[in-house]
């Protein structure tokens, strides 16, 4: 799959990517009304990697099913939309509404947005948040169900058996680690939020960790992400008990790299004679 906020809704794309070829695109973060996102700048280059503040920007729930979603609807893959809000309540209602819209197979949902009622602190570093949450968007959305992971917590295996118990079908991680950046000449952040989320290559042994931990504690799939930008990637994250993959930074870096990491995975199954991809799943030798 493509991860969210880095595909756009495909249609960005279409040019670059046999998009029938994909197991699913993830589009961009969806709240409940129209955001702006944050002040530029709002990304930062860093090495093997970059920093993002964007903050969500999209048109809102009721312009993505009015607009959107009638010119994507049409794309031979799976679509899934990621779900993002500021409390509870419009979590729910996003999910609500997306629900209404019987051909999307399921939604992500994403708890590392900030709640507004905690005083901030995002709802996918509290267990119990992310508990009631989860729990919430279960009551009213009957589909597939997956929940977007945080890192930036002690201990994520803790938070993905509670959002496993509250009703979630399955858990995708890692979200961006929480980093910064700083010009030394000028002596300032060179985020206007000064602090940001870091993806692409250089988090990739933190994802697979976690992916591995995770995937070991749960009975629901695990779909990894975090620096993945070859179909050997992609390999080490089904090896460690991935059962899905997610491509991210890397359609910044090569739009057509999800395509290509299909065929790579195809090449790689043909070389160890592996007939179906779900062998090696979780079958890391750690003997």
């Amino acid at each position: 799959m493509t991860a969210s906020g880095t595909f756009g809704y495909g249609e960005e794309y279409r040019d670059f990517v046999d998009i029938s070829a994909l197991g699913g695109i993830i589009v961009k973060g969806t709240t409940g009304s129209h955001r702006e996102g944050n002040p530029y700048p709002r990304m930062a280059e860093t090495p093997m990697g970059m920093l993002n503040a964007v903050g969500l920007q999209n048109k809102g729930v009721d312009a993505f099913i009015s607009e959107t979603w009638p010119r994507i609807r049409t794309f031979q893959t799976n679509i899934l939309v990621n779900v993002s809000g500021s409390t509870v309540e419009e979590y729910v209602e996003v999910a609500s509404k997306i629900a209404g819209v019987k051909d999307i197979p399921g939604i992500e949902l994403n708890i590392s947005c900030p709640n507004v009622k905690e005083g901030g602190m995002a709802f996918g570093t509290s267990c119990p948040s992310a508990i009631a949450v989860t729990r919430a968007v279960r009551e009213v959305f009957p589909r597939h169900l997956m929940v977007k992971l945080s890192p930036n917590v002690t201990d994520i295996v803790e938070i993905a058996k509670g959002v496993e118990g509250a009703g979630a079908d399955s858990v995708s991680l890692i979200n961006t680690l929480l980093g910064m950046a700083i010009d030394a000449e000028t002596r300032r952040p060179l985020l206007s939020t000064v602090t940001g989320g870091l993806s692409g290559p250089c988090i990739k042994p933190v994802a697979l960790r976690m992916v591995w931990q995770v995937a070991s504690a749960v009975k629901i799939p695990v779909v990894g992400l975090g620096g993945i930008s070859s179909a050997t990637d992609a390999v080490e994250f089904l090896l460690a008990g991935a059962s899905a993959i997610q491509v991210g930074t890397a359609n910044f870096v090569d739009p057509s790299v999800s395509g290509r990491m299909v065929d790579g995975l195809s090449a790689y199954m043909q070389r160890h004679n592996i007939e179906k991809i779900t062998d090696i799943i979780g079958a890391l030798d750690i003997s």
